[in-house]
């Protein structure tokens, strides 16, 4: 097989060890924070009267903002989309510029663009000659948006060095990263590496669907809380607590996760699963597996797949319904830069399924297509 190492720039990860004490330090917040009665209560709703927001709602939020580092914490809905839109409306004025990395950027995240009529100027983040300059060049830029996860895969650039080097050339700039797919498994989001905010979806770590997370400076995350003053708006006491216990088991099955991904990825290199031509891993979206057949056989594959086990298509990519493993198509970034990967590739992300597991679908899968063709 020829082997595909060129690929992409992985993230750094977490593993078994580092997500374990991630977990005990969330757990140790927690107890400094509620006493234990208080973790069996479902939580209050409505707007009450001391904290303009459900009394366990302010709690959470609470161990969020200290978990992280962070001077507040917000629960928004609309889940990593509706935090990401809540944050730029409380930090830009309509039609104000913001620097953006020269790359595809998320459907949703563009419709924010659109909405608050927001100028990007597009710079190629992993030319950090080309960073620097920008920034010196575009002074009505305020706010510079980082995306965590790899938008394509020629992506390399480090997040932490990034904001490092903004701030070293203005440091009045306000940084904000989109930590979606990357919470919990990189050892530091956003707001750790000295970003002001950072904004992600608590549907991606196993919590209740549609409730984001914005933390970072108190100033502007509580503008987000005042400009929701709204009953109806709120994250209710009892999903909040639903989000806080489904953290908790977050950093390890992601840890589990992200190991059964590396295994995946060495046992199909080998060969046990006939008429791969290549494969790597990529962190487009999550750290999954790609992989391109010697026949252009991708979709047939998919849908045989389905019949043996497999998710082929995501609820909220890797939220509490994403058991099974997912074998689905190649992201659309990935396209752009390798168009043939539209009927010769997949991706696949184990979930919480082993190396095992996947190994016996595709093998039925590809039997089935054989069989086909």
């Amino acid at each position: 097989m020829n082997r595909e190492t060129r690929a992409t720039h992985l993230l750094p990860l977490m593993d078994l060890a580092e997500a374990q004490q991630r977990q005990f330090h969330l757990v140790e917040v927690i107890a400094r924070h509620f006493q234990g009665e208080e973790m069996f209560q479902r939580g209050d709703v409505g707007l009450h009267p001391a904290e303009k927001r459900p009394r366990f709602t302010a709690r959470v939020e609470k161990v969020l903002a200290e978990v992280f580092g962070a001077e507040d914490a917000v629960l928004v809905r609309g889940a990593g989309s509706g935090a990401i839109r809540s944050l730029l409306g409380a930090l830009l004025t309509p039609g104000a510029s913001l620097f953006l990395h020269r790359a595809p950027v998320y459907t949703t995240t563009e419709e924010t663009l659109r909405l608050f009529q927001l100028r990007p100027v597009y710079i190629d983040y992993n030319d950090r000659k080309e960073v620097r300059q920008a920034i010196k060049e575009h002074p009505e830029c305020r706010l510079f948006y980082i995306q965590h996860a790899r938008q394509q895969p020629a992506d390399v650039y480090d997040p932490g060095g990034l904001i490092r080097e903004v701030r070293r050339v203005r440091p009045e700039m306000i940084l904000v990263t989109d930590d979606n797919y990357c919470v919990f498994k990189v050892p530091r989001i956003g707001v750790e590496l000295g970003a002001d905010y950072t904004a992600f979806s608590g549907f991606k770590l196993l919590g209740p669907e549609g409730v984001g997370v914005v933390v970072g400076r108190e100033a502007n995350v509580s503008e987000i809380r005042r400009r929701n003053y709204s009953g109806g708006g709120q994250v209710q006491g009892w999903e909040a607590m639903d989000l806080l216990r489904s953290l908790v088991w977050a950093p390890v099955s992601l840890a589990v996760q992200n190991k059964q991904t590396d295994q995946l990825c060495r046992r199909l290199e080998t060969g046990e699963v006939p008429g791969v031509a290549r494969v790597w891993m990529s962190n487009s979206q999550s750290k999954n597996v790609i992989v391109e057949w010697k026949a252009p056989v991708a979709s047939q594959v998919i849908a045989a797949s389905e019949k043996y086990g497999a998710a082929v298509y995501p609820v909220g990519a890797e939220s509490r319904y994403e058991i099974l493993p997912m074998i689905y198509r190649v992201s659309g970034s990935f396209l752009q830069a390798r168009p043939e990967l539209a009927e010769r590739g997949i991706r696949i992300n184990p979930m919480k399924a082993g190396a095992d597991t996947v190994i016996r679908i595709l093998r039925q899968a590809v039997a089935e297509v054989s069989a086909i063709f």
